[in-house]
């Protein structure tokens, strides 16, 4: 087939659309080829597990990004000269240059978010035999092993992956129920993307057990459609999925120019954490406060008191007050405040409900008296923080307060 396109590349793009990441990776790409102007792109829209097109060994273009991890794949289009560039994350090792999120580091700061709560006792979620999944668990143990001295606590499930042998959704979800029910309390786990942060959550709801009171759970890829589905939302770790397809397409075209291949896979760092409710705790292991806790989540924008908190649970307002500072370092009040803040950073974020009727679902009267407690809690007012959760940039709730 000759180029039609006169001067430019002929790129086939070989990644995933339905998934977040995958339409990151894409982003970067896009984002590359508007600076440059050079290629003539093509792609197939797929699922990470699809087998790559059967006419891909005829194809005449010029360079390939791949997310493929076929082994025919790999020896039909190694054997055919056109430069490639991987950004599977699936094996460990790959014939062509490389470019990834780093996984171990998405481990470790997640290690890092629950170390820096208090956590004692904890637990990874993962896949079986899945190179990325195995790499985050262990950027995680290490992490804590090196910060606790190696005297820990830490549980791993896993369950196969791929759809040939996957569990029935039912039986997987029974199992990992009777994991979490059975490790020590609070723990705080980690799970390796954002679907099996959704699963821990579900088995949690299912034998009663309190997110994040009793199990605080963080996901990974901020997939903010998953995250939002689970009850209570999801934090989760942001992979820089779009660092990934920029720096992968300029690797690309340094090949297709005659570059010799970098020696190393090259690892891109995570952006940072996204915590919703899931993970918005410290670790507490008195029952009575949990129980306070779990009541002040679920009923802070219903207009409660701190009074309400101590008639519901049974406390004295003084034993409420010292166990909140001792734990928490604020106040029963300033925790009802900071839970309607959470839900007024999510509805801010993921709605285009006018404020005035974000204050009366989060509990405010008066929208001018939200404004206020928002400005003071975070720095921000609630129309800044709309526009730039809902622009490009990457805002994360540490950059804007408590």
């Amino acid at each position: 087939m000759q180029n039609r396109h006169s001067g430019r590349k002929r790129v086939l793009l070989l990644l995933e659309t339905s998934s977040a990441y995958g339409r990151g990776l894409l982003a970067g790409i896009v984002k590359y080829m508007r600076v440059h102007d050079q290629w003539a792109v093509f792609i197939e829209e797929r699922g990470l597990l699809e087998e790559p097109p059967k006419w891909i060994s005829r194809w005449d273009g010029d360079g390939i990004v791949s997310r493929v991890s076929d082994e025919a794949f790999a020896t039909n289009v190694a054997g055919s000269g056109i430069p490639v560039v991987d950004l599977t994350d699936r094996a460990d090792h790959s014939p062509f240059p490389r470019v990834r999120s780093d996984d171990r580091k998405i481990g470790s700061i997640g290690a890092e978010h629950y170390l820096s709560r208090g956590y004692r006792h904890f637990g990874f979620c993962g896949f079986a035999n899945e190179d990325w999944s195995c790499r985050r668990y262990d950027g995680f143990r290490t992490t804590i092993d090196a910060a606790l001295g190696g005297v820990i606590s830490c549980g791993y499930y896993d369950s196969p992956y791929s759809r040939r042998t996957r569990l029935p959704w039912d039986t997987d979800q029974e199992n990992i129920a009777k994991w979490v029910d059975g490790l020590p309390k609070p723990v705080a786990i980690m799970a390796c993307n954002d679907r099996r942060g959704k699963d821990v959550i579900d088995a949690c709801s299912a034998v009663g057990l309190s997110v994040p009171e009793q199990v605080s759970v963080l996901g990974v890829d901020n997939n903010g459609q998953m995250c939002n589905l689970c009850t209570p939302p999801l934090s989760s770790v942001s992979p820089n999925a779009e660092s990934v397809g920029y720096r992968g397409a300029e690797m690309l075209a340094d090949l297709m120019n005659g570059s010799p291949p970098p020696a190393e896979t090259e690892l891109i760092d995570p952006v940072g954490i996204e915590t919703r409710q899931s993970s918005d705790a410290v670790a507490v292991a008195d029952p009575s406060l949990v129980a306070a806790l779990a009541f002040i989540r679920e009923n802070a924008c219903k207009g409660v008191s701190v009074d309400d908190v101590v008639r519901s649970v049974g406390l004295s307002r003084s034993t409420l007050e010292r166990q909140c500072r001792r734990f928490l370092n604020r106040s029963p009040q300033a925790q009802i405040r900071h839970e309607q803040v959470g839900r007024i950073k999510e509805l801010l974020r993921t709605t285009d409900l006018a404020v005035a009727e974000i204050a009366i679902r989060c509990g405010f009267e008066h929208p001018e008296y939200m404004h206020v407690v928002f400005k003071r809690v975070t720095g921000v007012t609630p129309g800044t923080f709309r526009e730039r959760s809902q622009s490009n940039e990457h805002v994360f709730d540490d950059d804007l307060g408590d």
